[in-house]
């Protein structure tokens, strides 16, 4: 009886100990904490879609302790502390309300993605240190409630479609801020932490104003008027007659008016007389000596309402111009090419801009010309030339853009080779690489639609802005391929040298990438590809890719450095590693090669390992 008793506790000993521990901790585990949590990341995964695949990823609870399964989510003690889906293609919209239940969320970002859309409310999230939206396509204006959080340390808002005002940000925690390249307006507000940050934050936002950028316009007071004193009632009388000098008056007045219209026509007429004239000599006057300004080059129509159409513009805070101001300034030649020629044109107002007249498109409808423009128009980004205005006639088509002072990656690589030429070093080649990256991914992003969207990346059309010791690149003439009527047409453009175009198979946004391989190896070698300039003295290459291949095939590594960069010791690993993007780059066949968000994040990190060893 005593052994049975002893037996007994030893087994309810042993329960209390270890069984039951055990029991409760499985169904610690087996219960779904925090089901709100969850609930509103599938708010999430059920409003967009993306290259990730959200809904087989995003299965069972988001959260076990302080790790987590899904991709883009990290937790802390069984919360859900950062979200980030960074570059890889949501579109659709966010819910509008999804991340109040996620209260715990310390870091937010969706950037380089292509949602639309508001933001999302913010409010109550006090933990809140991290916001990313930039480059986007969100609309609306900025919460008012993002004034309210306290611990808010980086807000980033960039390259989207924002509008209305500012809010007045005043926490003390926030480092980092950037609402550039919006449509926001109004008076930047005064406050301790706003005006910290530089224009940069600021830039390119319609009618935005107030430090750092342009002081705001001071309104005139309006006059004062004085009060009307009461008037003196007359004394009543059963009738009342007009004074005589009122009906003389009232007499002359209605003889004058048909005589004073006659003269404000006759002087309209007389000044439209004087105009026409000197438009009439500007039109005929196409030959000016080399070497001197000419004007911009126009058609012979003689169709003035079209000439004198007024521009549209995508930036409110450029000086506005018409056709006329474009027709009348002076022009200098930049480049030609295979689909029109561009010119500076120094306007009368002394801004400059860069026109481009392109040629064949004279099937392109209008309707078809002005969706194009307008979608191009309205993107922005840092390595992209913006386009600031066009116009379309059935004899011609201009673009005009932003200026670009510097010249061509192309002009930049290969003229002036002679002895005294200052070598573009390694540095220099890295960061225009990058920026051309950058500027092709944020296009591959934004056009998700376009089979190809730049179709005419190469050296020439990459252009080079000198910022001190610094060079930065900004991609033009893109997204021409919808514009050209036929494949004949289209094989003008760089992507005319991709192995799948030369095929005659599909095309897609792969043939991008080729191209972009071929630049790549172009600032790696020194060499010039075939037909991509008719430059004089330089060494061309049949294929480019190919004579590469079979360089490093026979390890002769460093042979194939342009004699520039082979001098420095410094970069080789880095050198030989583009080498190898850019030969997968240019692989042979599409499906083999890497997207350009890929590329991009590779040649980052080779960025940075370069800056660390520096």
């Amino acid at each position: 009886m005593i052994m049975n008793l002893a037996a007994v506790t030893t087994y309810v000993v042993f329960f209390s100990l270890y069984i039951a521990p055990m029991s409760i901790h499985s169904l610690y585990q087996s219960k779904e904490f925090f089901p709100e949590e969850k609930e509103a990341l599938m708010q999430i995964r059920d409003s967009v879609s993306s290259t990730l695949d959200l809904h087989g990823n995003w299965t069972g609870p988001p959260c076990h302790k302080n790790s987590s399964q899904w991709s883009g989510i990290t937790c802390s003690n069984w919360h859900v502390v950062s979200l980030v889906l960074e570059g890889v293609q949501l579109t659709g919209s966010l819910p509008p309300a999804f991340l109040q239940n996620i209260t715990f969320l310390a870091n937010l970002s969706f950037r380089n993605n292509s949602i639309n859309g508001p933001l999302p409310n913010l409010s109550n999230l006090v933990h809140l240190e991290s916001v990313f939206f930039s480059y986007n396509r969100l609309t609306g204006s900025i919460p008012s409630e993002c004034i309210e959080l306290p611990n808010l340390k980086q807000l980033e808002l960039q390259q989207n479609y924002l509008d209305g005002e500012i809010p007045p940000f005043n926490q003390p925690t926030l480092t980092l801020f950037n609402v550039s390249y919006n449509h926001l307006q109004g008076t930047i507000p005064d406050t301790d932490v706003l005006r910290r940050f530089s224009e940069s934050s600021y830039d390119h936002n319609s009618n935005l104003c107030g430090i750092p950028l342009e002081p705001c316009p001071v309104l005139p007071p309006a006059p004062l008027v004085p009060s009307p004193s009461p008037p003196v009632s007359p004394p009543q009388s059963k009738k009342r007659k007009l004074p005589i000098w009122i009906i003389v008056l009232i007499v002359v007045v209605v003889a004058l008016v048909p005589l004073m219209v006659m003269f404000v026509f006759f002087c309209c007429y007389k000044k439209a007389q004087e105009v026409e004239t000197p438009k009439e000599q500007q039109a005929g006057d196409d030959s000016s000596p080399e070497g001197t300004d000419k004007k911009m080059p126009h058609s012979q129509s003689t169709e003035d309402p079209e000439r004198r159409i007024e521009l549209p513009f995508f930036d409110k805070n450029i000086p506005v111009f018409d056709l006329d101001d474009l027709l009348r300034a002076s022009a200098e030649v930049l480049g030609k090419g295979k689909l029109g020629t561009t010119y500076s044109a120094n306007l009368e107002s002394g801004a400059v801009v860069a026109v481009k007249t392109v040629k064949y498109m004279n099937s392109l409808s209008k309707k078809e010309f002005i969706q194009q423009m307008l979608l191009l128009g309205r993107m922005r980004h840092e390595n992209l030339v913006h386009i600031i205005s066009f116009h379309y006639s059935k004899q011609e088509k201009l673009i005009v853009y932003e200026f670009v002072p510097d010249g061509s990656l192309f002009e930049l690589l290969h003229e002036n080779r002679e002895a005294g030429r200052v070598p573009l070093n390694w540095a220099a080649r890295l960061s225009i690489i990058k920026d051309i990256a950058k500027g092709m991914a944020f296009l591959h992003q934004s056009l998700p639609s376009h089979k190809v969207p730049h179709a005419n990346l190469k050296s020439s059309n990459v252009l080079i802005h000198r910022d001190r010791q610094s060079y930065h690149s900004k991609l033009t003439n893109y997204s021409f391929l919808p514009l050209l009527p036929s494949r004949k047409s289209s094989e003008r453009l760089a992507i005319g040298r991709s192995p799948e175009f030369c095929q005659g198979k599909k095309l897609t946004h792969k043939a991008d990438v080729y191209c972009f391989g071929i630049i790549l190896l172009e600032v790696i070698t020194g060499k010039v590809p075939e037909e991509t300039s008719p430059a004089r003295n330089e060494e061309k290459v049949d294929d480019l890719s190919e004579w590469v291949r079979m360089v490093v095939n026979n390890d002769w590594s460093t042979d194939i450095l342009d004699v520039e960069i082979l001098a420095s010791s410094a970069g080789h690993d880095e050198m030989l590693k583009l080498t190898e993007i850019a030969l997968q780059c240019t692989d042979m066949e599409p499906e083999k090669r890497p997207k350009m968000s890929e590329v991009l994040r590779r040649i980052e990190e080779i960025d940075r390992t370069n800056q660390e060893n520096e």
